[in-house]
């Protein structure tokens, strides 16, 4: 796969403070909604693929997401993107929502730190800011090399074995409308051309952009699409200014 050295919709040259911000702002939401639609697209690759896991779904797709990260953008844009999209597991902007224990999802900490070391664990050299800074315990930075090593070890193979196939399909992407829509479809398009030729799968997934009443993104086997909803504009923003103002 090859390294690229920054999203496509973002420009990181700004002259004033007030520019800064809003830029360190849109960085924050095109970030997140990459890391969205990676784990999207985790499901979607566990259905194609028919790879077996041992565990929560869940888990396996928030892994190939952090995985995609390191392995598609050069250092300093992939450090950007993974600092950034961590703190979208902190799904309450107030930090104050119960804990499901029952869902499919693992409580959003435990997430967020198994982002972090993940990520870490994929160049302890370079990262090593990267983790203090998001409070990645010593006795749990020891063990993240050897977590990466295991992830990549067993998504490669998955991905190798999507090589092997090849050609494959390319993504169908279908636009939204409406404000919030702008900015996913500029990502998300972006993100799927830039994907072209990298990762084709079995069978053409559709990748969908639209309202659904609420912040959520989901992949549906039935008929072989990734829907994000552009809810998730305005919670990433709630999310950033409530970060920035604490």
């Amino acid at each position: 796969m090859k390294r690229r050295s920054a999203l496509a919709t973002l420009a990181y040259a700004v002259c004033t403070l007030s520019a800064q911000a809003d830029d360190a702002q849109q960085a924050f939401v095109e970030a997140n909604i990459l890391a969205i639609f990676y784990h999207e697209l985790g499901h979607a690759v566990v259905d194609l693929m028919e790879v077996p896991i041992f565990g929560q779904e869940e888990d396996a797709a928030d892994v190939m997401a952090v995985l995609l990260i390191d392995w598609l953008f050069e250092e300093e844009t992939a450090q950007s993107i993974a600092y950034d999209s961590a703190f979208g597991y902190i799904n309450s902007t107030e930090q104050i929502e119960e804990t499901e224990w029952w869902g499919l999802h693992g409580p959003d900490e435990q997430r967020f730190f198994n982002h972090v070391c993940l990520f870490y664990g994929g160049n302890p050299e370079n990262r090593a800011e990267f983790a203090e800074d998001l409070g990645l315990p010593e006795e749990r930075a020891l063990t993240c090399p050897d977590e990466y090593d295991l992830a990549a070890e067993s998504w490669g193979s998955v991905f190798d074995k999507m090589d092997a196939q090849s050609p494959g399909v390319e993504m169908r992407f279908v636009a939204g409308t409406g404000v919030d829509a702008d900015i996913v479809n500029s990502v998300l398009r972006a993100e799927i051309r830039s994907m072209s030729g990298e990762i084709t799968l079995p069978e053409q997934v559709s990748v969908r952009v639209e309202s659904c009443g609420e912040a959520n993104a989901f992949y549906d086997p039935s008929d072989l699409s990734i829907t994000f909803c552009t809810e998730f504009v305005p919670h990433l923003n709630d999310l950033f200014e409530s970060s920035s103002e604490g």
